[in-house]
């Protein structure tokens, strides 16, 4: 049920785009299945057992790598956080609106306070372009974008989860995928949680 109203939501904006449109923002104010799903006590329960901390979720996007939509993601890290509004704050860079929601690249400490989970709507294996990640890479703190291939050239690993499954992540490991080899669908529900409030009177915006 989840991964059909997803979908359909992700057609619809599809349609309405004249740009290409790589996955559904702001799913916790949009979809209740998946505000539920979110803040549900056996997810939360999850994380709080990973993160040593009390977890609330601050976004959800949906992605559906499929035969439209099969493009490389290249190396990276989750760098940018939802908020209620800009407020020039000391460590608060890169201030950016997504979607009609204000971003901004916290300090290091909160993107390490914070934890991503990814449920499976899909079987994901190589052949549809699972996530890779580099083991490791969240302990260099952020990564200059100069320093990212360098770090690159570590052995990845390839998360393949099967369909219902669920993968908790860091923001700042370094992750991507490639094309997929058969494109088929490859839908994904990502949910990242912080653990602590924000300061100078900035707030999450749960989106």
């Amino acid at each position: 049920m989840l991964a059909s109203e997803l979908s359909s939501l992700f057609d619809k904006q599809k349609e309405a785009s004249t740009n290409r449109v790589a996955g559904v923002r702001n799913l916790l104010r949009l979809n209740a299945s998946v505000a539920e799903f979110a803040r549900s006590q056996r997810v939360l329960r999850l994380l709080e057992r990973a993160a040593s901390a009390k977890p609330f979720p601050v976004r959800a996007i949906f992605f559906d790598k499929n035969p439209g939509a099969n493009w490389l993601v290249p190396w990276h890290q989750d760098l940018a956080i939802p908020v209620v509004e800009k407020i020039e704050t000391p460590g608060f860079t890169g201030w950016s609106i997504k979607d009609g929601v204000q971003h901004v690249h916290p300090p290091q400490s909160i993107l390490e306070s914070m934890i991503t989970l990814r449920l499976h709507l899909d079987d994901c294996s190589l052949e549809n372009g699972a996530l890779k990640v580099i083991p490791g890479s969240h302990s260099h703190g952020k990564i200059a974008l100069s320093e990212i291939p360098k770090m690159a050239k570590f052995d990845e690993v390839i998360c393949e989860v099967p369909n219902g499954g669920v993968l908790l992540m860091r923001p700042l490991i370094l992750h991507g995928s490639l094309p997929a080899h058969s494109p088929l669908h490859r839908r994904i529900l990502h949910i990242e949680y912080a653990t602590q409030p924000l300061p100078n009177g900035l707030q999450w915006k749960e989106n």
